[in-house]
């Protein structure tokens, strides 16, 4: 199956009771493959033309879908696509990180509304729900009254261990030991009534891939998300994976070899907080790494060893990640520049090319379609796939 395919197991069924299931899964298809027409949708999905046709209606009237223009062709009646009415369900998506913190008003249909950012030296709970409260008031204020409506949840994302001291990453204090037993979901409740649901960044960054970039032409890849600190996820079979204890992807772990010739990870090798320890070292203005709209162009000089350096890591985590499963692809993506991401694959792509693979197949290097702030997205998709897709 390639990645613009729903697999055998996603046919409909027309037994009574699965309501929810046949809507799910035409709104799914749908929002993969574009607006469609009914006659197309049961040719795709094994249901009969009159489900299809009552299935449409009753999503056009709950106002999850919108009416295209009539297509005309050679013979017979023009077909009506239907495509995702974007004002259909509207969710927030938080990314909380070592240094920076992230809000995205989302739209069904994937579209970013709006958006805010919170720079920091160090997160505490307290100010990430001041700035997240604070955020959703804002925001909110931007929509339409029956927009504010279909507001549906809350997605937060951050790395599982962010209370978690790491030497190598420790820079300006970056031990946070006030999240080690924090719940969001009962803090965030003091001031929302929205639903909350938590995924872990590199899951979520993976997920914004899988379902608004390169998961809709390749089923299988490794996504690698370069932030302060490294972290990944896996799609299989067109879905992503998180694991039985939500943990699946963690690429950041594969043991690599240094440019030293030590043994290290991969995320000790090629994460951000390395470059950001040259700039402060070389006595330059490390924040403005992270100002929006991002600008790099004063860190060119450190910037070429730290690509090559990471660029190497990343390489040998392919082949062995590789080794294991059989990917189609490996996606980079990261918290930086576009231009910084296209000569950091092209980088991969030359080392990859020139490894000793013994015997393994090596993965197509490609640049993620989504964008710096791909865990905020595939946060802010956290309530809405679980509510109306299939995912």
């Amino acid at each position: 199956m390639d990645g613009g395919e729903f697999s055998s197991q996603r046919l409909g069924v027309n037994h009574t009771g699965v309501r929810a299931h046949n809507e799910r899964l035409v709104l799914s298809l749908i929002h993969r493959d574009g607006a469609l027409p009914g006659a197309e949708i049961a040719k795709r999905i094994d249901l009969s033309a009159q489900t299809i046709s009552t299935i449409l209606r009753r999503l056009e009237t709950d106002g999850f879908l919108l009416r295209g223009k009539p297509q005309r062709g050679r013979v017979g009646k023009p077909s009506l696509p239907m495509g995702i009415n974007p004002d259909g369900a509207i969710s927030f998506g938080l990314k909380i990180g070592r240094r920076t913190s992230d809000l995205v008003m989302m739209a069904l249909d994937g579209q970013v509304l709006a958006q805010s950012q919170c720079t920091y030296e160090r997160p505490t709970p307290q100010l990430i729900l001041d700035y997240l409260k604070e955020g959703i008031a804002s925001l909110s204020g931007e929509l339409r009254p029956e927009q504010v409506g279909r507001l549906c949840g809350i997605g937060i994302t951050a790395p599982l261990d962010l209370w978690r001291a790491t030497e190598s990453c420790d820079i300006a204090g970056r031990h946070f030991p006030e999240w080690l037993g924090c719940d969001l979901v009962e803090r965030v409740a003091e001031f929302s009534k929205l639903p909350v649901s938590l995924i872990n960044d590199g899951t979520a960054a993976c997920c914004a891939e899988q379902y608004y970039g390169r998961g809709r032409e390749v089923s299988d890849f490794a996504n690698v998300f370069l932030g302060s600190y490294l972290t990944g996820g896996i799609s299989l079979n067109g879905a992503v994976v998180e694991g039985n204890r939500h943990n699946a992807g963690m690429l950041g772990a594969l043991r690599v070899m240094s440019i030293e010739g030590q043994r290290t990870t991969l995320a000790d090798e090629a994460s951000i907080f390395l470059l950001e320890a040259a700039i402060r070292d070389a006595g330059m203005d490390a924040a403005g790494m992270w100002r929006m709209p991002q600008d790099w162009t004063p860190y060119q000089s450190l910037l070429e060893p730290w690509l090559d350096r990471s660029a190497r890591a990343i390489a040998q985590a392919a082949r062995e990640a590789c080794a294991v499963v059989d990917f189609q692809a490996l996606v980079i993506d990261g918290a930086f520049p576009e231009p910084v991401r296209a000569q950091l694959v092209a980088k991969v792509r030359e080392t990859l090319a020139a490894l000793e693979m013994n015997g393994i197949l090596p993965p197509d290097v490609l640049e993620a379609k989504t964008g710096h702030n791909a865990r905020a997205i595939g946060a802010a998709a956290a309530p809405i796939f679980s509510l109306y897709f299939l995912s």
